[in-house]
Formats: structure tokens, sequence, C-alpha cells
């Protein structure tokens, strides 16, 4: 921004596509009127529509209500973003409050929103140098050797990830199962098997292959996934909640070993 025009230019004053709402008449959902055109359209539907911009049918609908469902709704308490938003429970916070602090921290590091985007990156970047004419074993040793890790391959507690069976039943039953990045992750994952890696595929390459083979750009793919873990946060605030303040995962003060300075008088 250079100076103080584009302030000006913009003050009282949004040019957007993306809706507007007419009070007591109408509203307008990227360029569509809600009640109208999108009235029968379903919340995924809608949410995907207003990521993109286009109007998924039945059968893409099913598939992203079923990577949210099969993939991201755990209600395990145990889980990091669950345990925020458990945590904001056993303090008697709100549940609009925990959710979002819920959501926020998945956007972590090894699970959850960065491996997310990693992976489709990563599927992206190898299709491109495929079809460009690389061989994609020299790409795969490459990738390890320069970033230690495959993403969207190897999991930290274990080696299998039950998600990847039923989401890849659900994508046969929608023939969507035979993708061209779905058959890219499964390629991935024989070379990763028989090297000396022994890495199997996790849901992250699965669900970002589909989403790719479904059109959806990274971003795009992000967006989608920003409120996937809901499902599972908002029981484990309701648990927290109804039972006694304060006594979820406690911890006595004799099970710390602490190093620090002996007490002191002041």
């Amino acid at each position: 921004m250079q100076g103080p025009k584009y302030l000006f230019k913009n003050e009282d004053h949004w040019v957007t596509n993306m809706g507007a709402w007419f009070p007591g008449e109408r509203v307008v959902f990227r360029g569509k009127d809600l009640f109208q055109e999108l009235k029968d359209l379903p919340w995924m539907g809608l949410l995907l529509y207003g990521i993109t911009g286009r109007i998924p049918n039945g059968k893409q609908i099913r598939l992203f209500e079923g990577i949210w469902t099969l993939c991201s709704s755990y209600p395990d308490p145990r889980l990091w973003n669950n345990r925020v938003a458990a945590l904001a429970g056993t303090t008697r916070s709100t549940a609009a409050l925990a959710l979002s602090a819920g959501n926020a921290v998945s956007e972590a590091s090894i699970y959850g929103r960065r491996p997310d985007i990693r992976a489709i990156d990563f599927l992206f970047r190898i299709k491109g140098q495929l079809e460009a004419g690389a061989e994609i074993e020299e790409l795969v040793r490459k990738e390890l050797k320069k970033y230690k890790i495959i993403p969207g391959y190897g999991r930290p507690i274990t080696r299998k990830d039950e998600r990847i069976e039923p989401l890849l039943s659900l994508a046969e039953e929608l023939n969507f199962s035979h993708g061209p990045y779905v058959k890219l992750t499964f390629t991935i994952e024989e070379i990763l098997l028989q090297g000396r890696w022994r890495l199997y595929m996790n849901i992250a390459a699965l669900a970002a292959a589909l989403a790719a083979d479904q059109g959806l750009s990274p971003h795009e793919y992000y967006h989608y996934l920003v409120l996937c873990f809901s499902g599972g946060i908002l029981p484990c605030y309701l648990d927290a909640v109804r039972k006694p303040e304060g006594t979820f995962f406690p911890l006595s003060c004799d099970r710390i070993q602490y190093e620090g300075e002996r007490r002191r008088v002041w």
C-alpha cells in the first residue's frame, strides 16, 4: 500500500463479489440468491461453494462430508486440540471459546492443518515434475534427502492408519478411488515400503489426493479443513463442562520433578 489514497478509496466502501445481506428482502451468496438458488444445497455444499465458487455435485458433497466424519471427528479428550476444549470446559469457559481455541491449535506442525497443506502441496509438486519427465523414485529419494520426511507418510504412534480403509471404501463407492492423485499416493507408498524407509501412508496423503482429484487447490483444501475437527472438539468440551469444575486431568504437585531454586523467604 502506497500512501493514504487506498484508505480513502475504501472508506465506507468495500467492493466484493462474495455476498450481501439486503435486510428484510434477500441474501446474495457469491452471486446467487441464497433463498432461491441455493436453498436445497446441504451445508457442506454451501461451505465448498463459498470457498471455491463452484457448486459441488452430490457425490462430491458425500466425499467431503465423509472426510470430516471418518477422519477428523474423534471425541477423545487426550488429543491435543480436544484437550484444549476440555480444559476450557473444566474452567467453565464458553463453547464458542472452546471451539475457537481447539481449532486454533489445530494448526500444528505434526498433526492437523500444516501436515495437510504440506501433503497436498507435495502431491502437486511431484505430479508436475512427473509430467515434465522426472522419475518418481528419484523424486521420492530427493524429497527424503532434503526434508527427511514425505508429507502424508509415516505416523508417530502406530504404523497403521485406521482411517485409510473406511475412507477408501467410501471413495470406491463414489467411484473416486482411481483418480490420478490417489494412484500417485499408492505408488509413492510402494516405493517407501520397498526401500529401507518402511513408511506407510497416513490419512493426510489419501485425503489430500481425493481433494486434488476433485479440483481443490492447496489453499481451497486448507480452507475446507479449517473447521473439520469441530465434530470431535465439542463433545470433549461438553463432557468436561458437565463434570465438577477443575477435575479434567489434574496433576498433583508431588508428581512434578522440580529442579529450580529452593523455596525462599521474601
